[in-house]
């Protein structure tokens, strides 16, 4: 069965890719996702609170606010908390690429430009494959527009594409309202793939402590719904790749995402959980799948259950919110 499917220009023998996390920054555990059949993997991605810590960190601005408002400066690790330093990811990607034969995307998350340009350039000069740019920009002014914030986006992206060559992935979050002609603008200023979406973390609150309590909670495949809504929005209308992520743990979850139009899909939680030997069990079963409903490819399902399939786009979303609602009864 073929598996394969094009990704920010590489071909790659099957869809399952393990995305951004710590364990694609470990030598062992990549050489182990290669052997498990992953086709490229995603480096963690180094913040732009880590670039910019590493640069103050000689000076005593990062000293002195310690003793005079530990609370404000306590939401952000010391350099010397991260992983790994900016160097040393740099390190990190002349090394992967000397281990593993598979194509290295590095990641970078801020929210500004900021060192995004100068530290996108060095990621290339370190031999990275192709570059994600990690869009998070929490956004509380009540003053600052949604327009004001895609532009802002639009521009650091615009700075990066224009600083490197490399292919250039964009990872989202699902709160822009107008996710299609924003995709648009993107694939128009050279980014060749879209991430849908980026997984927040998001922080509860210790009612007794009265501080602000971090919980890691692993994905489910209850996420899967809205990152397949809108990868089906997408697909085939605008012309750029699509990766989902976030909430893929199996074949079906798979399936799913590939009907609806994506090209790859990036797993984190699941590898966390069942280790790299997940991905063989999923390719395995995802070739049995195609062939037991009669499909010769992958790409020939990929965009079946798109709306560009659809003839009436907003009868297909309209449609099915009403018919849920209507048919709903509550339990006897």
């Amino acid at each position: 069965m073929d598996l394969s499917t094009r990704y920010l220009g590489f071909k790659l023998s099957n869809p399952l890719v393990p995305g951004a996390s710590p364990m694609c920054g470990d030598l062992d555990v990549v050489r182990k996702f290669e052997d498990a059949g992953a086709p490229m993997i995603v480096m963690p991605s180094v913040f732009q609170e880590q670039l910019e810590l590493e640069e103050i960190a000689v000076s005593k601005s990062i000293e002195e606010p310690q003793g005079n408002s530990p609370e404000a400066l306590s939401y952000f690790p010391l350099p010397d908390q991260f992983r790994v330093g900016p160097d040393e990811y740099l390190e990190q990607i002349g090394k992967l690429k000397k281990a593993v034969k598979i194509p290295i995307v590095a990641s970078l998350n801020g929210r500004t430009r900021g060192g995004w340009v100068s530290y996108a350039s060095q990621m290339e000069q370190a031999g990275a494959d192709a570059l994600e740019l990690n869009i998070y920009d929490a956004v509380f002014d009540p003053a600052r527009s949604s327009e004001a914030i895609e532009n802002d986006t639009f521009d650091v992206v615009c700075a990066v594409r224009k600083a490197v060559k490399l292919p250039l992935a964009v990872k989202l979050s699902k709160y822009y309202t107008g996710l299609p002609h924003f995709a648009d603008r993107l694939a128009n200023a050279g980014v060749q793939a879209i991430v849908l979406f980026n997984r927040f973390y998001q922080p509860d609150i210790d009612i007794e402590n009265l501080d602000v309590r971090r919980e890691l909670t692993l994905s489910t495949s209850d996420e899967l719904l809205p990152r397949i809504r809108w990868t089906a929005a997408l697909a085939g209308r605008i012309k750029i790749d699509l990766a989902i992520t976030g909430g893929v743990h199996s074949v079906e979850d798979v399936v799913k995402s590939i009907m609806a139009g994506a090209n790859i899909v990036q797993m984190v939680s699941a590898l966390l959980e069942c280790g790299p030997q997940h991905l063989k069990l999923l390719a395995d079963q995802l070739a049995k799948w195609l062939a037991a409903h009669e499909y010769e490819s992958l790409t020939q399902m990929r965009g079946s259950m798109s709306l560009l399939k659809t003839p009436h786009h907003e009868a297909f979303e309209r449609g099915n919110y009403v018919k849920i609602l209507q048919a709903w009864e509550p339990a006897p």
